[in-house]
């Protein structure tokens, strides 16, 4: 399995209301991710809204995204959860509809130890059934896994990787140093995965390859091969993009964003509600400076 390059962390499309999945929007997305060259896709993560949805869904989403991809790249099921019992039942789930991989985040709101996050991942990874990818993101889940607690993981069997999503050069440094042939280290924050990548990073986890997967996946092979120049000039341009997508929580913005290319729509679930106006015009010049209406239309 090769984690490297744009690999994009989808956003679930909801049918009108977000009472159920839109499974043929979500046929678009994906074809448009392959169509685009991105290396790898993750369902059900933070993005795709996997805390709302319910186990029958986790399991028709994923399972329809393992049928439509046909092992063309790697299928990432998001399966972590606030206790440990209920991640390594999820990821085993995940294991038997055929994902290749489990992108497990550090546990929300129970704000574990050091200790605690050190057993969590290798609990999981022993009995999942899956290899694991460690997600660090404390600005949301209120828990930071700590590089000292990251080398302690690195060799253990079925880990293969963490998706570290704290912008800090310091920090991205001290986790490359841990890179070995079975663990790699990828971004897990758009803005700065030029950067990253040029560090010695395998790739991103993006959430601006929703919207852009080809600029995304150019950018990472540009950065993978030193070509520091063309991937700054690609990147640039991308910019107004990431501020957009930062503009309200993930994944609000990135949904507007998929409606007006004609890949779902807008709505999330709630707690989540739909884009506010006041940033529409600013996402429509945005998305047509960028060329991509034209360009999600033609995919689809």
């Amino acid at each position: 399995m090769n984690l490297s390059g744009s690999i994009c962390a989808l956003a679930t499309p909801f049918a009108s209301g977000g009472d159920s999945l839109d499974l043929e929007a979500f046929a678009r997305l994906i074809d448009y991710q392959l169509d685009a060259g991105t290396r790898a896709l993750v369902v059900a993560g933070s993005t795709g809204e996997g805390a709302a949805l319910e186990t029958d869904e986790f399991t028709a989403l994923l399972s329809f995204a393992v049928e439509r991809v046909a092992r063309r790249v790697p299928v990432i099921a998001g399966t972590g959860l606030q206790s440990t019992r209920k991640t390594i039942a999820q990821t085993r789930l995940a294991a038997e509809l055929g994902a290749d991989a489990a992108l497990v985040v550090t546990p929300a709101y129970v704000r574990p130890t050091q200790e605690g996050l050190h057993r969590h991942f290798a609990e999981v990874a022993a009995h999942g059934g899956l290899p694991v990818i460690l997600y660090n993101v404390p600005s949301r889940s209120a828990c930071d896994l700590l590089p000292s607690t990251v080398a302690r993981l690195v060799d253990t069997a079925g880990i293969v990787g963490i998706k570290e999503a704290v912008p800090d050069a310091t920090r991205m440094s001290e986790l490359l140093a841990l890179r070995g042939e079975g663990f790699v280290v990828l971004s897990g924050d758009d803005p700065t995965c030029v950067r990253a990548i040029g560090a010695g990073a395998a790739g991103v986890i993006s959430v601006a390859a929703n919207v852009a997967p080809h600029a995304m996946q150019q950018i990472c092979e540009a950065a993978a091969r030193g070509d520091a120049a063309t991937a700054s000039s690609l990147d640039v341009r991308l910019h107004a993009l990431y501020d957009l997508l930062g503009a309200e929580p993930n994944p609000i913005p990135v949904k507007w964003c998929l409606q007006a290319l004609g890949l779902g729509d807008a709505q999330p679930r709630l707690p989540l509600v739909a884009l506010s106006a006041a940033h529409h015009e600013r996402a429509r010049r945005i998305l047509v400076d960028l060329g991509l209406v034209d360009a999600a239309r033609a995919a689809g």
